[in-house]
């Protein structure tokens, strides 16, 4: 198993707790008013609030035809923290978009970008993953480094964040510059540096995905967001914003892109529309 903590992993981790040093000039906001889906943008037939609760509701195949998302209309994010709490019932997975494009050739309200997965697999839920775009780079568990050529290196491990889905949970989402972190309840699930300069993205769209396939409802109660800026503290590495270099500590390990034997939950997934899986 690959340690993070090693001598050899130094320089480079050093590099990335710097950067995660930095402070925020903003407090924390919320994005949803707990009463109606004011500054947020999708489809009327799946999205609603009811009981203080943002909800969206798979109904099986073909409601929606393919991934649908909740969009949030207030504006782009760049370095920021998002702290969601949700939930997903039944056999699917949602996940929280950001950073993300939209893709008007599939859907009004059809997303592209990187993702937290909220997934009943634990193998995935939290993973660093990119709809319709790179896929997987990192499940639960990984933290991986994207080089130049989209090659994927494993350069620490933790254990896996185990729990269920369809209960409340809190996710974390940390954005600086080219480096992306993910946690559950405050425990780390994944990391990603993304030095893939032709492939990335460092400023976005946030959005909710409802998974097309088996029958399924998200339910979102907490949406904050805060706005991340460069310390204020004289830094000698990094400051938010700023790119880390594509530099792999000694004993990085080359990994194939992960894949998936459960596109949406835990059984048997339910057919989706062929044409709207179809990668732009």
């Amino acid at each position: 198993m690959i340690r993070p903590t090693t001598s050899l992993l130094l320089p480079f981790f050093l590099l990335i707790a710097v950067l995660s040093e930095t402070s925020s000039a903003d407090e924390a906001t919320s994005l949803f008013n707990g009463k109606d889906l004011t500054g947020w943008d999708g489809d009327p037939a799946l999205w609603k609030v009811s009981d203080g609760i943002i909800t969206g509701t798979c109904t099986g195949p073909g409601s929606p035809k393919h991934n649908d998302f909740l969009i949030w209309r207030g504006g782009t994010l760049k370095d920021f923290e998002l702290t969601v709490t949700m939930r997903v019932i039944g056999d699917n997975n949602s996940g929280i978009q950001y950073r993300s494009r939209p893709l008007p050739e599939v859907g009004p309200w059809a997303i592209a970008g990187y993702q937290c997965d909220v997934h009943p697999a634990i193998e995935h839920t939290g993973m660093t993953y990119e709809e319709k775009g790179r896929g997987i780079f990192g499940l639960n568990g990984k933290n991986v480094v994207l080089g130049p050529d989209s090659q994927r290196w494993l350069v620490g491990e933790q254990e896996p964040v185990k729990v269920d889905v369809s209960q409340w949970q809190t996710y974390t989402v940390t954005a600086k510059g080219n480096v992306m972190e993910h946690r559950i309840n405050g425990q780390l699930t994944s990391k990603l540096v993304d030095c893939d300069e032709k492939g990335r993205a460092l400023e976005g769209l946030l959005a909710f995905q409802l998974h097309s396939g088996n029958p399924n409802t998200v339910e979102i109660h907490e949406v904050k967001l805060k706005t991340l800026k460069g310390s204020e503290a004289k830094l000698n590495v990094l400051e938010v914003g700023d790119i880390v270099p594509f530099i792999l500590p000694a004993n990085a390990i080359r990994i194939d892109k992960p894949t998936t034997s459960r596109p949406q939950g835990l059984g048997k997934p339910a057919p989706v529309n062929p044409a709207a899986t179809k990668k732009p």
